[in-house]
């Protein structure tokens, strides 16, 4: 999903936002318990064969790889670009990825519109009263809100990765593992990621990317916003909104299950 996010982002906006995605996950929650888990081939109940000393493996199961896929939009709306389905192994990211993916981010129809949306709401609670209102008003809100998703894209997935030489993408760990275990592992990558090498590190690209675009962000606020506590509230906001976002996109193969099943078991209208 891409950062669709404005620097001015209400609290109450940003816990609407954080409760959607909570429902979500709920109905994940509740699907994976009520659903078997994928079972091991490697390991044999007592009722089987042990197998030949040179029997080659099990194929793996098409179906439940299918089920971890990720899709390059979530619900065939929300933009995927970055994530890497689980199991799978990727090849190096280049240079050219890393920009058109930040690229792709800033400027999908997605995130401009929701833009719109979010300086909807600030221009309607006046959260920078020296936008004033109006049409201009409006307007100001909206540049403000795409040039503050533009900035942050590019450090936390061009800028500073490639300074840094770290992975900007999300690799998913899949339904391997428990519920508890896959949301702790994507909340977490806001302060772990891989390098180019394929290591594990702290997370420059993220926890210095977004303060580095917060700084970036005071040039282009009126003055009175320029102050230490909105910054480092815009800061605290980008990292929590990338941990959710990285936790939906955990789960979005989860949630793509759990609809198609549900639009699958709707009886058809009698003709």
């Amino acid at each position: 999903m891409g950062n669709f996010k404005s620097r001015r982002l209400n609290s109450r906006l940003g816990h609407a936002i954080a409760c959607a995605i909570g429902f979500g996950l709920c109905l994940v929650c509740t699907a994976q318990q009520s659903s078997p888990q994928p079972a091991d081939p490697t390991q044999t109940t007592s009722t089987q064969t042990a197998p030949l000393p040179n029997a080659p493996a099990p194929a793996a199961n098409p179906a439940a790889q299918s089920d971890q896929q990720q899709s390059k939009r979530i619900m065939g709306v929300l933009p995927n670009f970055r994530s890497v389905s689980a199991g799978t192994t990727a090849p190096d990211q280049t240079v050219k990825e890393k920009f058109w993916s930040a690229t792709e981010d800033n400027f999908d129809y997605t995130s401009l519109l929701f833009a719109g949306v979010i300086a909807g709401y600030s221009f309607a609670s006046k959260s920078t009263p020296e936008f004033h209102q109006g049409a201009a008003g409006y307007a100001r809100y909206y540049w403000h809100t795409v040039a503050d998703q533009a900035v942050e894209n590019y450090f936390v997935e061009f800028i500073v990765p490639e300074a840094t030489h770290e992975d900007s993408r999300y690799f998913a760990m899949g339904r391997s593992k428990s519920f508890l275990k896959r949301t702790g592992y994507s909340l977490s990558r806001v302060l772990v990621t891989r390098t180019d090498s394929g290591k594990s590190t702290f997370n420059i690209s993220e926890i210095g990317g977004s303060a580095a675009a917060v700084s970036v962000s005071t040039f282009y606020y009126p003055s009175p916003e320029r102050t230490v506590s909105n910054g480092l509230r815009n800061w605290g906001l980008d990292i929590t909104y990338d941990a959710l976002a990285f936790t939906f996109h955990e789960f979005s193969p989860d949630l793509r299950r759990v609809f198609l099943r549900k639009t699958s078991n709707t009886p058809a209208a009698a003709p």
